[in-house]
């Protein structure tokens, strides 16, 4: 009884510390996705903390100017958060279109943008033998 003792207390410490290696740091690698209007009504849990912002880039509000880039994300509520980003937009990336952008809010209300995404559909048609394709993906055109 007392040989098996050692084990049980050596087999139980080896549980406990891949159990706390598993989920002990789960919470610091969670990003949570927000809309703009749940961004601001959570802004003073939410200055510092990093979140995904997702909704439409208002049309009328992408500035280019060197290696910044801003704009203001909206959503259905009328609710506008402006964002600041220093890495390179997607090709796909213009007014109107849907984003995702992954940062922090900044204590003067500014997102600051670390990754961008683009929203798309999955719906692609490709254009018929001999026409080009139509459509344009440069920035502020449609």
């Amino acid at each position: 009884m007392k040989s098996k003792l050692p084990a049980i207390l050596v087999g139980g410490a080896v549980v406990g510390v891949l159990g706390f290696l598993t989920f002990g740091s789960l919470g610091d690698n969670l990003v949570y996705y927000w809309t703009p209007a749940k961004l601001q009504a959570a802004a003073a849990s939410a200055t510092g903390a990093t979140v995904r912002l997702g909704g439409l880039v208002k049309p009328g509000s992408v500035v280019t100017a060197g290696t910044v880039t801003t704009f203001i994300v909206t959503d259905p509520t009328g609710a506008a958060v402006p964002v600041r980003t220093e890495s390179i937009p997607p090709a796909m990336f213009r007014e109107g279109i849907g984003v995702v952008v992954e940062g922090t809010l900044g204590p003067d209300g500014t997102f600051v943008s670390q990754r961008l995404m683009v929203k798309h559909d999955e719906n692609y048609t490709a254009p018929a033998a001999g026409q080009a394709p139509t459509g344009s993906f440069e920035p502020g055109q449609e």
